[in-house]
């Protein structure tokens, strides 16, 4: 379930930030300079991470010419092979959010995430400050303010994608859910609200020549969730390569474990439905 979520539930795997380094920072905040647009947010990255980082941006600088659909193939293509890990952020409703820079392993949503914070980006600062704004609101690192569902990327402004289903279909179905809600009462996530929005979704079988023709490289493809409190339970990057369209993602399956390419045929038959997000070029 990609809900973007707390330690205890998946992704979140090592302590948070002392309490006490709060009312420390509090107390010193009035003898700090203001920090500059510049600035990148404090960051946990491990050595390993940092390399894997400065390779990745020297591939980022070879493809800054290159069009918005090749760079995305590009850059995506960079993790391949990357094993698939969950459980690497930090922070709940008890637990300090903590920035974190996990290159070494990723699951659907923070491979996402790397993705297209890297497509913004020709160093260092440029992907943090980046990679903040992807994935929370605002680029504010707190809990409340991260992109928890697939969905944040076009709902919450300023949008990191635009939701595209409809105009990429005309069979899309449009759905309301009410997002964190459990169906058997409480909440996916504990200490965030539920969230009513409407959104749409492209049967699988309705994904014909017509849609595939009208899809991009780097579209993000969100594996509908018939749960009415998801929005998806998978993500992926759509690529239309020499050999067909495939469904590359950071794939938890035992037999793969790893950043694959999935021929997207295949995948559609495995999943009810598709949401499309066209990144904000």
């Amino acid at each position: 379930m990609p809900v973007r979520a707390h330690r205890t539930r998946t992704r979140r795997g090592s302590p948070g930030w002392l309490p006490c380094l709060v009312v420390v920072i509090s107390l010193l905040v009035t003898a700090l300079p203001a920090p500059t647009a510049a600035a990148s947010p404090p960051v946990r990255i491990s050595q390993q991470s940092e390399q894997i980082l400065q390779n990745l941006l020297v591939a980022s600088t070879k493809a800054a010419a290159a069009a918005p659909t090749e760079r995305s193939d590009i850059l995506s293509r960079q993790f391949l092979g990357t094993p698939y890990g969950a459980n690497t952020l930090i922070g709940s409703a008890t637990e300090l959010e903590v920035f974190v820079v996990e290159l070494q392993k990723v699951d659907c949503f923070t491979y996402a995430d790397y993705v297209e914070a890297l497509k913004r980006s020709r160093n260092r600062d440029e992907f943090l400050n980046s990679l903040a704004g992807v994935r929370y609101r605002d680029g504010v690192v707190e809990f409340a303010h991260r992109k928890h569902f697939f969905t944040d990327w076009s709902a919450v402004a300023p949008a990191v994608a635009t939701d595209v289903t409809k105009s990429v279909s005309p069979h899309a179905i449009q759905v309301t859910k009410n997002l964190n809600q459990k169906g058997s009462g409480g909440v996916y996530l504990a200490g965030l609200p539920v969230v009513s929005r409407t959104l749409s979704y492209i049967p699988s079988q309705q994904v014909d020549g017509g849609v595939l023709a009208r899809l991009r490289t780097g579209d993000y493809l969100g594996a509908y969730a018939q749960d009415g409190g998801l929005d998806v339970t998978h993500v992926g990057i759509f690529i239309d390569t020499p050999g067909g369209p495939v469904f590359r993602n950071a794939s938890s399956l035992q037999a793969n474990n790893k950043v694959v390419d999935t021929p997207l045929h295949d995948y559609l038959q495995t999943v009810p439905g598709v949401v499309v997000l066209r990144p904000v070029q």
